[in-house]
């Protein structure tokens, strides 16, 4: 099968991370005799640093014929003061939108070998953590309306937050049919009391519980769900909220399995086209040092083969290569313990390149 794929690198450990991710993928062509056809894109501050913009036309372009899209890592202190309408994260805002990514999947799971990394204690994880959190990613106040002006010598500034009936279906039942394929059982995040776009998704959400009436489906208001995710993270499978609200929460989640380099996403359009990324930033402090941990980048791989390619199989070989390494005793320094061998982040793709 021959499928093209927009690399974009991006920044700080980017380039890092994504090279062993490109490892681990070659590996998958070579055994199953697979062609992927790669489109390199610069993206973030590199971008800004050529072009002066953070993605160029034609990067868009690539990234809108192909298959699917690979992200590094985009950002870092040196493009802070860039001008807000060129500052290296408006790339990815464009990407979503351009190619219509309005559903992010974060899943987040406690790996058995990694029960010690979890901050939480461990009569919490006892019953382990594997949910799933269905993030809203082109609407909200991330693609609001935003001013700022002086007014009476004071100034102020607005951002809008705003969600339409369709947008808040379509991410529903993204999550509803995802629903379906584990455990039958949702969480709609909101803050209902106080918003009234929480009150509009709150109605729609209901709606289609109707229509799911196998999915057992519950309310929960976004600071509770804050709360519950550390006192009783495993009451949750399918989480479902919407922009701002996923990216904390999602943020959230991820430490409870003891670092944020293990967790992958996926951003999809209505068809098959898609984004995958490691939650993480760039961490320009330890960039080029070869110690970021590659495993949220390579589990991204995985995803996108499963999501975007209809690989199952391929996608579950790299899971379980991921989980052999770390049975193996096999740590970067993000998750490293007491016992186990410590490796840097090109020795970790290797490691699980070579287990598949």
């Amino acid at each position: 099968m021959n499928k093209k794929i927009a690399i974009l690198k991006g920044d700080g450990i980017g380039p890092e991370i994504v090279g062993e991710a490109l490892k681990v993928l070659e590996k998958i062509a070579s055994k199953y005799c697979h062609t992927f056809e790669y489109s390199y894109v610069d993206i973030g501050g590199c971008s800004i640093d050529k072009y002066g913009v953070p993605i160029t036309k034609e990067g868009m372009e690539l990234c809108k014929n192909a298959d699917a899209v690979l992200l590094g890592a985009v950002g870092g202190p040196k493009w802070d003061s860039c001008a807000p309408e060129i500052r290296p994260e408006k790339a990815l805002l464009a990407v979503r939108k351009e190619l219509n990514l309005f559903a992010n999947l974060r899943p987040t799971k406690l790996f058995p070998q990694l029960v010690s990394a979890s901050p939480l204690k461990k009569d919490i994880i006892d019953n382990g953590i594997d949910l799933l959190i269905v993030r809203e990613l082109t609407g909200g106040i991330y693609f609001g309306e935003r001013s700022t002006e002086t007014i009476d010598g004071t100034v102020v500034s607005k951002d809008v937050m705003s969600y339409s009936e369709f947008e808040i279906e379509r991410i529903g039942r993204v999550a509803f049919e995802t629903a379906l394929k584990r455990n039958k059982k949702i969480a709609s995040v909101d803050k209902a009391n106080v918003l009234d776009t929480s009150r509009l998704w709150r109605r729609v959400m209901h709606r289609l519980s109707e229509e799911y009436n196998d999915v057992d489906y519950f309310d929960v208001l976004v600071d509770n769900c804050a709360m519950q995710l550390i006192k009783a993270p495993s009451q949750f499978d399918v989480i479902v909220t919407e922009n701002m609200f996923g990216d904390i929460l999602s943020d959230e989640a991820s430490m409870l399995t003891g670092s944020i380099g293990m967790m992958p996403s996926a951003s999809l359009s209505s068809d098959s086209r898609g984004m995958y990324e490691p939650i993480h930033g760039s961490a320009p402090d330890i960039a080029g040092l070869d110690v970021a941990n590659p495993i949220g980048t390579i589990l991204s791989v995985a995803m996108m083969l499963r999501y975007s390619f209809d690989m199952k199989n391929e996608a579950d070989v790299i899971e379980n290569a991921v989980e052999s390494v770390l049975n193996k005793g096999y740590r970067t320094a993000d998750i490293i313990q007491d016992g186990m061998k410590k490796v840097t982040c090109s020795e970790m793709g290797t490691l699980i390149a070579n287990e598949i």
